[in-house]
């Protein structure tokens, strides 16, 4: 029984793992409803907010706040709304209900997260959006992933992994728009919500518990793979206790200001960072190879997207990209596919140093979930660190499960029990290897009474394809052996520090002290 505003899609099999549901507004005018979305994803200091809205009600409580450890709420008041319909294909084009509200942005306001909450007798939900620095105030900007949050946020039925489009009306869409609500989840995490790592007992078949619990609490079940509240959020109350100031930006905001990191002397990316345009990676390297310093504690550097003009849709075809995608005749390293597709030639680690098609999972499904959960330590010498007490062989962070749920890796060899870069492996500098862990594509089985008809063995199958060209014994090896790495890549006059895991807030989370020092030492230390 789904609860609140959540309905089935066409195809849904009632299972919390396979099953496909969505949150979307009523069709019933009577029904006690508020729903909004802000025209932009972001904005900066003078700008105009537009607030777009409907609802059951003629009028509803307005309160818009700076996310943090104590709300700093800067405006309350009450707006009047209407009911509207809402196309069906909303979570494509877009919702296109009226203005109800706006604002001009004070310039006294500071960078940061911003919600926005509305509220009837009745119901209340929340809306987002980011205020960037109009010019420095922090040596850290923080970037938040928000092409990721875009391809998992599923209001309204479509994303990029399930959907409500294509000729059966139940594939995953290859546009999606920002001009709808966020999905349950996104904004504001559940008290009692669980993360995903998970190992299910050996010789069982795999459960998500994090999917069983969005199912029946009645949020949605990417609640836990992206959005502010998963990963951003608990990094940036870290911080907070910390003493150390972050402004902040979007990937979005990146792509379309190539100089958004300059003055900057560090910038930051946290959780599940798998989305990027062309023009995101241009900059970004523009950045580095200037002298900028990237501390990256995120995981699954992955797939190519690209932006409408008005920075309002995401494309990303995926798997289809070689057959759907329009550019794939005209401009083929632009197809919205992997990365690491020898067609779009411009391999993930150039960028990062590490890449997500080198394994991915870790910690779920039977991939690699009954690993140690840490990095194994091979370099403790380096900067990194620093204070911590590793050793060599030591594992960091395994007690909080930080290496999961997806990693980013790198072929590698190893010589004198240290791990060196694999030659051909793309990358533009040099790659200090600091900790690894192993990773996989495949979800192994012994059988049906074990086996995961989520992931199975579709996702090796897909890497050895368009990573690897064919789909051969050989090659699906080779795509279902990999890792984590947290590594130290130079590039140009720059830096990137990789830990390339989504989970490492999950150590900041339990205040797992060495986790804390590591991350200190990447955000204000030296970085040797």
């Amino acid at each position: 029984m789904l609860k609140d505003f959540f309905v089935a899609g066409p195809y849904d099999d009632g299972d919390p793992v396979t099953g496909h549901y969505y949150e979307t507004a009523s069709p019933d005018p009577h029904r006690a409803q508020v729903w909004a979305y802000t025209d932009r994803l972001s904005y900066a200091p003078g700008e105009r907010l537009a607030l777009h809205a409907m609802s059951s009600a003629p009028r509803a409580r307005l309160a818009i706040a700076r996310d943090g450890l104590h709300a700093e709420v800067l405006v309350e008041t009450e707006i009047a709304l209407s009911f509207e319909d809402t196309p069906a294909d909303c979570s494509v084009r877009g919702c296109d209900w009226p203005e109800r509200y706006a604002l001009t942005i004070p310039g006294d306001w500071q960078s940061g997260l911003y919600t926005a909450t509305l509220t009837v007798p009745g119901h209340q939900s929340q809306h987002m959006f980011v205020l960037s620095a109009a010019r420095p105030q922090a040596r850290i900007c923080m970037v938040l992933t928000t092409g990721t949050w875009c391809a998992y946020n599923d209001w309204g039925g479509s994303n990029h992994y399930q959907g409500l489009t294509g000729q059966s009306g139940g594939d995953f869409a290859p546009e999606v728009s920002l001009h709808r609500p966020w999905a349950k989840g996104f904004v504001r995490w559940p008290e009692d919500a669980p993360r995903i790592p998970h190992a299910s007992p050996l010789l069982s078949k795999p459960r998500y518990p994090h999917m069983d619990y969005a199912r029946a609490k009645g949020i949605s079940k990417k609640y836990a793979s992206s959005g502010w509240a998963a990963f951003e959020r608990p990094f940036a109350l870290w911080c907070e206790t910390q003493g150390i100031a972050l402004d902040y930006a979007t990937q979005h905001d990146l792509h379309r200001d190539p100089g958004l990191l300059d003055g900057y002397g560090r910038a930051l990316i946290v959780g599940h960072d798998e989305y990027w345009t062309w023009e995101m990676r241009d900059h970004l390297d523009g950045w580095l190879d200037r002298g900028g310093r990237l501390a990256r504690f995120a995981g699954n550097f992955f797939w190519q997207t690209r932006l409408s003009p008005d920075l309002a849709t995401q494309i990303c075809y995926k798997t289809t990209a070689n057959q759907a995608d329009p550019v794939r005749d005209t401009d083929p390293r632009r197809l919205t596919g992997y990365w690491d597709d020898p067609t779009v030639a411009r391999p993930a680690t150039a960028t990062m140093g590490l890449t997500g098609s080198m394994g991915v999972y870790a910690g779920w499904s039977r991939c690699a979930a009954h690993g140690s959960g840490g990095f194994a330590i091979y370099r403790p010498d380096h900067w990194s660190l620093r204070d911590t007490g590793l050793g060599y062989g030591d594992v960091l962070g395994a007690g909080a499960k930080i290496f999961g749920y997806e990693v980013d890796g790198i072929d590698y060899t190893m010589t004198h029990g240290l791990p060196f870069a694999a030659e051909g492996t793309g990358l533009e500098g040099d790659l200090t290897i600091v900790g690894l862990s192993p990773a996989t594509t495949l979800s192994h089985s012994t059988g049906p009474h074990d086996r995961d008809g989520f992931i199975g063995h579709l996702d090796a199958e897909e890497v050895a394809e368009f990573v690897y060209g064919e789909v051969t014994p050989e090659s699906f090896g080779r795509a279902s052996r990999g890792n984590g790495c947290m590594a130290d890549y130079r590039r140009g006059k720059g830096a990137v520090f990789n830990a390339g895991s989504c989970e490492w807030v999950a150590g900041l989370i339990a205040r797992d002290r060495t986790v804390e020092q590591v991350t200190r030492n990447v955000l204000l230390g030296d970085w040797g």
